[in-house]
């Protein structure tokens, strides 16, 4: 993606010398301006003299590194959130924001670490917070609002699985900042890999994911029987057979397939005859000729003949990370009859909700996952009826991975989440709580991610698991509520406006709201009971 707007009076500013190398600051910039490298010699000294680093790279194994966090001023949206989360001390901040002009010499530096900087073999797991941030965002510098909760979600996601995911976006904000009309922030990496990514219909977006993948899979599919004929071939070099065999072993791992499939496509390359090197063997020479003629490029023997054309097909090879986004009035309201249809289809698609609790691209309308009490459009006067429990739905299957995050309150626990979706063998669905402009939170959206801090803590939404493969399948993974219900409510104007308005009929509903908030975790609490020792 090549935006370079500079619409942000002001961009942080980083001091390498206060810095821990957390790396908390790339994990929840919604626009992937701000970024982690590790660097070698050669790639320090070339760098731009502007380049910051500091004393040394933090971790077992990265001596001989140099550390910098690349900011692209031009593309920075100036936010906040990423000064926000720095867990350094105020008096020692790390980061800070600044006047844009101030650092213009900073885009060089990033523009620099980005095209130029090898991705390095760090001692820092790729599915943990901070070596996540080391691989490259393949999605960024998007139109979403300043703070957006959904990029860092669906930027998340992309450095996990980028390279090789398929996503259909349903219509809403996320399709907005998604798909663009004349720019596309979902982007490749330097191998020519990143995200396939298509928009459907608010009413039809998890059929149209749940076509993409079958279409696929049918393909890989049909690609596994000509593999198992190849195999079968008696002349087939053995080296291919091996490999043909491994692609064969992980079809369905998708960490493991990733390296088979490189090592497929090479030993098939490297093993199928061209004409000219067949009109080089006496034998076949006169064949040769005639293959030439019909202006044939390949050996027409079994063997070549099955590997031309599965490499015609090479790029269904890989297992695909098939995901499905959406905001809430898709997943709860307008789309849930689809939603529910592809979950109960048993197929290995994953979907992520960007849970905004309203209408957020259309203007604020409420939504069945908006609260008691949140004001709204078509619910001016506070709405009376509870959140609906879409998490708890989809667990009554049974067999559907479930999980509620928020990334601000638990990073561990979001990517937890989403890698253990990701390797289930079956239909996930992941709620994402996304704090918006439309919540009208004090302090604007440089706290959105304190936000869902906050949301966890008092028991406005819970974190949990339900992973039907796992021996413990039910893990609740947020706290009793502390405390300070009230107060949440009151720190955002969907809520508070309410006491203006209407104030007996606010107290009345917000009571309710926090009363069905702790029903919920005790629920919750009984779950554990009920999955554990059935």
């Amino acid at each position: 993606a090549y935006e370079k707007r500079g619409v942000a009076v002001e961009v942080p500013e980083w001091i390498p010398e206060n810095c821990v190398q957390c790396a908390r600051c790339a994990f929840v910039c919604p626009h992937a301006t701000i970024r982690p490298f590790a660097m070698n010699a050669e790639e320090a000294e070339n760098a731009p003299a502007s380049t910051k680093f500091t004393a040394k790279m933090i971790g077992k194994g990265c001596e001989g590194l140099r550390f910098t966090l690349a900011i692209s001023p031009l593309d920075c949206m100036g936010c906040g959130v990423c000064v926000g989360v720095c867990p350094t001390k105020p008096e020692k901040r790390a980061l800070k924001m600044v006047s844009q002009e101030s650092q213009a010499d900073q885009q060089a530096a990033f523009d620099y670490a980005v095209k130029n900087v090898s991705k390095k073999n760090l001692p820092f797991a790729s599915n943990s917070l901070k070596g996540s941030q080391f691989n490259q965002p393949l999605l960024e510098f998007s139109g979403s609002c300043a703070g957006c909760a959904e990029t860092s979600y669906a930027r998340l996601i992309t450095q996990l699985f980028g390279e090789r995911m398929y996503i259909s976006n349903a219509t809403g904000c996320s399709s907005i900042w998604g798909g663009p009309a004349a720019t596309s922030p979902y982007c490749t990496n330097k191998e020519g890999h990143g995200p396939a990514w298509c928009n459907s219909l608010f009413e039809d977006n998890a059929e149209h994911g749940l076509g993409m993948f079958v279409g696929q899979d049918k393909i890989r599919q049909d690609l596994a029987e000509q593999t198992r004929q190849l195999i079968a071939v008696e002349w087939a070099r053995p080296e291919l057979k091996a490999a043909a065999q491994a692609w064969l072993d992980t079809m369905d791992d998708s960490a493991a397939n990733a390296d088979a499939t490189r090592a497929y496509v090479k030993a098939m390359q490297e093993s199928i005859a061209t004409v000219e090197e067949l009109e080089k063997v006496p034998q076949f020479a006169a064949h040769a000729a005639e293959l030439k003629a019909q202006g044939k490029q390949y050996c027409d023997c079994a063997a070549c003949a099955l590997v031309e054309d599965i490499l015609s097909k090479k790029e269904y090879l890989a297992k695909k990370s098939m995901w499905i986004f959406g905001g809430d009035g898709w997943a709860y309201d307008i789309g849930y009859g689809g939603l529910d249809h592809v979950i109960a289809s048993k197929q290995d698609v994953n979907i992520f909700v960007f849970d905004t609790e309203v209408y957020s691209n259309t203007g604020g309308q409420a939504s069945k996952a908006s609260n008691i009490g949140q004001v709204a459009q078509f619910a001016a006067a506070g709405k009376e009826i509870k959140k609906k429990s879409l998490s708890e739905i989809a667990m009554q299957y049974g067999y559907v991975y479930v999980a509620q995050v928020a990334m601000g309150a638990n990073p561990a626990q979001t990517i937890k989440a989403i890698t253990e979706a990701e390797a289930y063998h079956g239909p996930s669905l992941i709620i994402g709580y996304s704090p918006c402009e439309m919540h009208s939170i004090k302090g604007g959206m440089m706290n959105c991610q304190k936000e869902m801090k906050k949301a966890v803590e008092c028991g406005y939404w819970n974190l949990f698991r339900f992973n039907p493969a796992a021996e413990k399948q039910f893990t609740l993974d947020s706290k009793a509520p502390a405390g300070g219900y009230q107060e949440f409510l009151m720190n955002e104007a969907r809520y508070s406006r309410l006491t203006r308005e209407f104030p007996e009929r606010a107290g009345d509903l917000f009571a309710r709201n926090e009363a069905e908030a702790k029903a919920r975790y005790e629920h919750l609490l009984k779950l554990i009971d009920m999955y554990d020792n059935k």
